[in-house]
């Protein structure tokens, strides 16, 4: 079976799976912003409290990138930019 995905399905999968989890984020001062989609990577900013936060490498991890394989499986990995 064949899949086409687009670039630009995976990009909106990608905003879906970090408008769910916005919210958690939100609740401790804290935010996300994606940077870009590129060669199954995802490159994100932390801002607020998360970028700051000594758990923000968890936080990216078990949070964010786990949230976005569930929506984008051929996400690779995320990678957290300054």
């Amino acid at each position: 079976m064949e899949t086409n995905i687009t670039h630009e399905d995976t990009v909106t999968r990608v905003m879906e799976a970090l408008e769910s989890i916005r919210p958690f984020l939100n609740k401790d001062g804290g935010d996300i912003e994606l940077i870009d989609v590129k060669d199954n990577l995802v490159y994100v900013k932390l801002l607020g409290n998360c970028s700051g936060c000594s758990l923000n490498y968890s936080t990216l991890k078990l949070g964010v990138e786990n949230t976005i394989k569930q929506h984008a499986p051929e996400i690779e990995k995320v990678v957290s930019v300054e």
